[in-house]
């Protein structure tokens, strides 16, 4: 569907993107993930044609062998709330010049997103869940091949994440190509079959979600432990680490993560270690690890996306 190849962007002298790779198959649901400024809303914007490229690449493939059709819904898209659903998205059809039936596009599409009984109604009395929902309908309006969502579940309560999440699945069953820029990485986790990670401009981890786990020692019987120390303790416990049998492990704020493949054996050694260092802990769980591990192994965050 797409691959991108070496691509780069400067905001004057601010280089954002500094050669940037993506590939992006048919039929996938991507999670693209990184931290805020790292360049994705750039990427996403160049992919759309919103703004040029200074170098690079992008190859893309479609169903009738031109470019294909692209939906993009930006993170706070622009709603007129002074319309009602019907009228916004006869509006999105005449911008787009959509040559079909636009009445029966418009109901499809509203259908599709669960939209149809709140479409009579002024967009300025829409939730927050609602606006996102016919959002997503008019970026889908047009029946794109490949479809960019920019944080589509923010500030959702999660009901309302689950019905995105819902709708995301439907598109992807009915063979639309989605790009999911989210900072929920739960979100990606539920939904994507391939992710990408940029850090300082570049894709660092590309691959299938199951693959970049098993990279990673986050298989199915990965877990880690997690240990809630006073400050007093954090050095302590940081010190007495390498001697147990941990795969990784890192400190924020005095709580401690050790990741293993082995967490029976962790769990019994690091009860015996701190028995025996008479370390005071607050907490202690064992828990399965997850993409968001994954996720700040690879960024060296230490904390929330």
């Amino acid at each position: 569907m797409l691959k991108i190849t070496n691509l780069k962007k400067k905001y004057k002298r601010f280089e954002v993107l500094k050669g940037l790779n993506m590939n992006l198959e048919k039929g996938d649901i991507y999670g693209f993930l990184g931290k805020n400024g790292c360049g994705k809303t750039t990427t996403m914007n160049i992919i759309c044609n919103i703004i040029p490229k200074d170098e690079g690449k992008l190859e893309f493939v479609s169903n009738t062998g031109s470019h294909p059709k692209i939906g993009y819904l930006t993170e706070s898209p622009a709603l007129y709330g002074f319309m009602d659903g019907y009228e916004y998205l006869r509006y999105i059809a005449a911008c787009a010049d959509y040559s079909g039936d636009v009445e029966k596009r418009v109901n499809e599409v509203l259908d599709v997103t669960g939209m149809t009984s709140g479409a009579t109604r002024k967009i300025k009395g829409y939730s927050r869940g609602m606006n996102q929902r016919l959002g997503i309908a008019a970026a889908i309006l047009n029946s794109p091949e490949l479809l960019i969502l920019d944080e589509p579940t923010s500030a959702l309560d999660p009901e309302g994440r689950g019905e995105v999440m819902n709708i995301i699945r439907s598109l992807k069953e009915s063979g639309v190509t989605i790009i999911l820029c989210t900072h929920i990485i739960t979100d990606v986790e539920r939904v994507a079959n391939k992710i990408g990670i940029m850090k300082d401009g570049i894709i660092v981890e590309e691959g299938g979600v199951d693959e970049v786990m098993a990279k990673y020692r986050c298989t199915s019987n990965d877990m880690s432990v997690r240990l809630a120390v006073p400050n007093g303790e954090t050095a302590a416990m940081m010190r007495m680490l390498p001697s147990v049998n941990a795969s990784s492990y890192n400190q924020i704020s005095g709580v401690v993560t050790i990741s293993s493949e082995n967490p029976e054996i962790l769990y019994g050694e690091l009860i015996t270690l701190i028995y025996q260092k008479g370390i005071i802990v607050t907490e202690l769980v064992s828990q399965k690890m997850t993409l968001e591990d994954v996720y700040f192994a690879i960024t060296g965050m230490k904390g929330g996306v």
